[in-house]
């Protein structure tokens, strides 16, 4: 046993510090952003990324074909969800929908089903399918950068989205084992319960740090999943060197997750008057459900429940209906932007480069906030 005594810092723990700008206004920033993969060889010149680097997450809910076509007409990216069947798959690739090409990604898992599940999808859709997610909760074993290495192997044409893990050497390995981007979080997520049932865990700022440093001298690149609670916490994981980040929570509730819409009703305590008295009010709030994909819920759902020697490493919960996601894209770019024009930051691209980040134990004023 050893204990690190450097300080790790999440999003809460740093501000960004204001800097002179030459910007004169937030619409000036540019948010696109063009990426090269290391590993990924389509055989022609030219074929790489172009886009604005947000990513939904493949979670229920939240990666579903509806998020999909609406982000990728937005110029952001999606990971579906691992349990589309192989029809519905294949449907949705060849379809005449350009823009999914570059905007989607196909996720997995690492068992040998996982692998032929998506052999016969690529068979058919090889043309429109670029981008895979192969997601594990644990992204330490041996088992999962050996199925990294096959992958590659068998799929030189596709880009590798490998993860998770949170330390430099473990993003390193999987780089040259393949990957293009790798996945950095474990345990940040609003319905993750993973640090409080294992204890295992990195504060995630640090996390992407670290990561970063150790992609970037390779020649790839991560995403930062998890842990983001406000469009400035999305400015800060760019601030970091993230060249991704990737949202669940904060694209839960919308109506293209799906999912039903649940009407409850409380009492707020106040009283109105009425032609025959007084009357309690009584208010009307919509939510959708939203889990983590280790949860009970989501076991339930996938799998049957969870096997004997699993527990739950999710929380199951009511968000907040959210209607269509324009509105929280709009919010989300606009914050970014800002950040941009704070720290003098024409380009997204160059928000890391130009970032001091300072300590501070409270973010915000918290009098008014709900």
């Amino acid at each position: 046993m050893r204990i690190e005594d450097d300080s790790k810092l999440d999003y809460k723990d740093v501000l960004i510090r204001p800097k002179r700008s030459t910007l004169g206004s937030r619409k000036d920033v540019e948010l696109s952003r063009k990426f090269k993969f290391r590993n990924y060889d389509s055989g022609k010149a030219g074929s790489h990324y172009q886009g604005i680097p947000i990513m939904a997450s493949n979670m229920d809910g939240v990666g579903t074909f509806e998020m999909a076509d609406k982000l990728a007409g937005l110029n952001l990216f999606t990971c579906l969800v691992k349990n589309y069947e192989v029809d519905e798959l294949i449907d949705f690739f060849t379809s005449n929908e350009s823009n999914r090409v570059e905007n989607v990604a196909y996720s997995m898992g690492i068992t040998g089903h996982d692998f032929d599940k998506f052999n016969a999808v690529y068979k058919v859709a090889d043309k429109q399918l670029k981008y895979v997610c192969v997601d594990v909760a644990n992204g330490y074993s041996e088992r999962f950068s050996s199925f990294i290495k096959q992958l590659r192997d068998a799929f030189p044409a596709i880009v590798i989205i490998a993860g998770n893990v949170v330390t430099g050497e473990m993003t390193e390995e999987l780089i040259l084992s393949g990957a293009d981007i790798v996945k950095v979080g474990i345990g940040p997520g609003s319905v993750c319960t993973t640090r409080t049932q294992t204890g295992v865990g990195f504060p995630q700022l640090s996390a992407v740090i670290e990561c970063a440093d150790s992609a970037h001298g390779l020649g790839g690149h991560i995403i930062a999943d998890g842990g983001c609670t406000c469009p400035g916490d999305l400015a800060k994981a760019f601030a970091a060197g993230a060249d991704f980040v990737m949202l669940g929570g904060l694209f839960a509730g919308h109506d293209e997750g799906g999912g039903e819409v649940i009407t409850k009703y409380f009492k707020t305590g106040e009283v109105s008057k009425t032609a025959d008295g007084w009357e309690e009010v009584i208010e009307e709030q919509k939510f959708v459900q939203f889990y983590g994909m280790s949860s009970l819920a989501a076991n339930e759902k996938h799998f049957g429940g969870l096997k004997k020697y699993r527990s739950s490493e999710g929380r199951d919960v009511l968000v907040p209906y959210r209607g269509k996601i324009e509105l929280t894209i709009q919010n989300l770019l606009g914050g970014i932007r800002s950040t941009c024009t704070y720290a003098g930051a024409k380009k997204l691209k160059w928000l890391s480069k130009c970032t001091t980040f300072v300590k501070t134990g409270q973010q915000y004023n918290t009098v008014f906030a709900k």
